[in-house]
């Protein structure tokens, strides 16, 4: 017992270590290693559900209806059963899966339900430390059963989920800030997307597209470069790393004419892609209105899917086989056309009925082979009849992948990259842009997507709108003006002890720390008292280990923040070592920001006397060039008011980095002026650059 004790310590001591060093190392160094630490996890996570969802389809489909379905050229190139061995089982198994996800959901982990991309982009926006572990395993589970037994689902949403479930559980261990938590949540949803499609590159980009509608978050593409790399090559090396699809044509674009059947594919994507959002919302809608348990609507989903299946086995599993049968001119000719024009709009209704009802998977995947199918319908329809249109219908089946999801999806450009990663084809990636727009266009009119938790941008992110709002903020640290904790909770404590404790003192709740004195979690009044009331004999249940928390040095915006994602009227400030030295709260800002604004005065006070007004560009060698303002060694009295910057105006505070070509606004006394101005030009002077006004009194 005292061996375990020992090593739980250890082992605590060590995390305290990793958190002190990731808070006070450079920004390179620290998403090395948080990147590289979360790419692994989303690579092996991704060969695990894999190879799991491979086992489950096996068993399910296989083994129990006797079908065999496609697999694209990357899994094998397997072709699909002419027939259904047991055609009488096939509602039956789809409905049991869907039953089996239904209960492994709903008893155990409720938010796993439905698709796990969504889920994470919530958590990025509103409290990225609190995905629970549990979530994750039981989505694996579910989601495999799910697809595996012939639901209508992605692979995405589920590797996503374990990518960022690894995430959060990293800034909670670790106390990163929380704009690192987003970043850390962000990049575990990319690089997981990216593992499964074989797609690096698309999954690093998606990682800044998928957070908003018409906006990108670029502090998150470096790490997630750096994690979608390792998950990638971890994924290839166990799975090997041919492209997902294999693409038989040697299509050119070199017939400007064809540009008219490419917007035509836009434009059709972009109305179907609204009939995905809309139609599988709506099934979700209806589902949630039945008066039958949460757990069993999955079921009833799941049986009418398997219904539907035996007139058009396409609706099954992932798909992506199909979409390899449309890549090619002959297998696509030897599908029915009645089947080519149904596919897309029975996938939507497929997919709603398995994940929109409850159970659990990915929509990006069913997405994919809406959009594919809608290209091959085109190709179908035109191709005997009509000139310009290519002889075989891969280009018509990629550009129709990226038009319908990358517009539905709102991810454009993340969606082109990854189905040219998918395909190796970068041919059809021109007139692509074309079709892309034009879908795009077309959702964006209507303000659709199908991730509901996206925000429109980010300026409609609380963290950001308050970083651009109280700039002043950035300027005081925690430790100025935090005030010391009334009360530390030790684990162990009986329950009824803390909450006499907490009551004493006359606080909201207290941070609970381990025998060492390393924080743990909060404990909040209100969620004690129930855990008392149903009978709880220990403190320990009732702790928050999710918790966001600040560090001692960090600046006061990030408590800002910070107080935004948690419900409690407090956060916790630790030390480099991981233990609880204060607490912030929404007076504590208040004060902290009355001091921002008097040194803010006192600064152009300094300078109002004898001073001038100097605007200069930022050159490409200078010394503030690629530095915070903190770090930048600026002439005494100056006071930078404004930063321009791309034909935006900001205004700056200490953290703030100059770039070159930025146009700085600055008061600083006349004597200091050339000095100013050299740090911010650096050698030579830009066109521009100017000394406004006379000294200023």
């Amino acid at each position: 017992m005292s061996t375990a004790v020992g090593r739980r310590r250890d082992v605590r001591a060590l995390v305290a270590r990793v958190a002190g060093w990731v808070t006070t190392t450079t920004y390179l160094q620290r998403w090395l290693v948080l990147g590289t630490a979360i790419g692994a996890i989303a690579g092996l996570g991704a060969v695990v559900f894999y190879d799991l969802l491979g086992v489950a389809t096996h068993v399910f489909l296989r083994d129990l209806v006797g079908y065999q379905v496609p697999t694209p050229a990357g899994e094998g190139l397997a072709r699909a059963s002419r027939s259904f061995a047991r055609a009488w089982s096939l509602p039956l198994v789809v409905g049991g899966g869907g039953l089996v996800s239904g209960l492994l959901v709903f008893r155990l982990a409720p938010e796993a339900e439905g698709h796990g991309t969504d889920a994470a982009i919530e958590a990025v926006h509103e409290n990225p430390r609190g995905i629970r572990a549990r979530a994750v395993a039981v989505k694996i589970v579910a989601s495999a059963v799910t697809i595996g037994a012939g639901g209508s689902g992605g692979r995405e949403g589920p590797t996503a989920q374990i990518s960022a479930g690894f995430a959060s559980l990293v800034a909670r261990l670790l106390n990163l800030s929380p704009a690192d938590a987003r970043i850390a949540v962000s990049t575990g949803i990319g690089s997981g997307i990216g593992a499964i499609f074989k797609a690096p590159l698309g999954g690093a980009v998606l990682a800044t597209e998928i957070l908003y509608r018409d906006d990108m978050e670029p502090e998150t593409f470096l790490p997630a470069l750096i994690a979608s790399i390792v998950s990638y090559a971890i994924f290839g090396a166990a799975e090997g790393f041919q492209p997902l699809f294999s693409t038989p044509s040697t299509y050119r674009f070199e017939d400007p004419a064809q540009l008219l059947w490419f917007a035509l594919i836009g434009a059709l994507c972009g109305l179907v892609g609204l009939l995905y959002a809309n139609g599988f919302y709506g099934i979700a809608r209806l589902f949630a209105r039945l008066r039958l348990p949460r757990a069993v609507r999955p079921a009833l989903g799941g049986l009418l899917v398997g219904l539907m299946a035996l007139a058009l086995p396409e609706v099954l599993g992932t798909g992506y086989g199909w979409v390899q049968e449309g890549l090619g001119r002959h297998a696509l000719l030897g599908l029915p056309l009645a089947a080519v024009l149904l596919i897309p709009f029975a996938r939507i209704v497929a997919t709603g009925l398995s994940i929109g009802s409850g159970g659990s998977g990915g929509i990006f995947g069913p997405g994919m082979v809406i959009g594919a199918f809608t290209g091959a319908a085109v190709w179908r329809l035109f191709e005997p009849i009509a000139p310009a249109v290519p002889h075989d219908p891969a280009p018509f089946v990629l550009i129709g992948m990226m038009a319908c999801f990358g517009s539905i999806a709102r991810a454009p450009l993340a969606i082109m990259v990854m189905v040219v990663e998918m395909t190796a084809s970068l041919e059809a990636l021109a007139p692509a842009m074309l079709a892309v727009g034009i879908a795009t266009l077309i959702v964006r009119r209507s303000d659709a997507t199908i991730y509901r938790s996206q925000r429109r941008t980010r300026n409609d992110s609380p963290a950001h709108r308050l970083q651009l709002g109280m700039t002043l903020l950035g300027d005081v640290r925690c430790g100025e003006v935090m005030h010391r904790p009334r009360l530390l909770l030790r684990t162990g404590l009986p329950a009824e002890t803390a909450l006499a404790l907490i009551e004493q003192e006359g606080v909201p709740g207290a941070p609970a720390v381990n025998q060492d004195g390393l924080f743990v979690g909060t404990v909040a009044a209100s969620r004690l008292a129930r855990q008392v009331e149903q009978g709880a004999r220990r403190m320990d249940p009732a702790i928050d280990p999710t918790a966001v928390t600040v560090q001692e040095s960090a600046a006061l915006d990030t408590a800002l923040e910070a107080l935004t994602t948690t419900p409690d009227t407090w956060v916790t400030v630790l030390d480099s070592g991981q233990h609880p030295v204060g607490i912030v709260t929404t007076a504590t800002i208040v004060r902290g920001y009355r001091r921002a604004v008097e040194g803010g005065l006192g600064r152009l006070s300094a300078v109002r006397s004898g001073g001038a007004q100097l605007e200069a560009r930022v050159g490409a060698s200078a010394p503030a060039a690629h530095q915070p303002l903190r770090a930048t060694a600026l002439p005494p009295g100056t006071v930078v008011l404004s930063v321009e910057r791309g034909g935006g105006l900001f205004f700056p505070d200490g953290g703030t980095v100059l770039e070159p070509g930025d146009l700085v606004t600055a008061m600083v006394p006349a004597e200091r002026a050339d000095a100013l101005r050299a740090i911010l030009q650096g050698d030579a002077a830009e066109d521009g650059d100017r000394l406004t006004g006379s000294p200023l009194t």
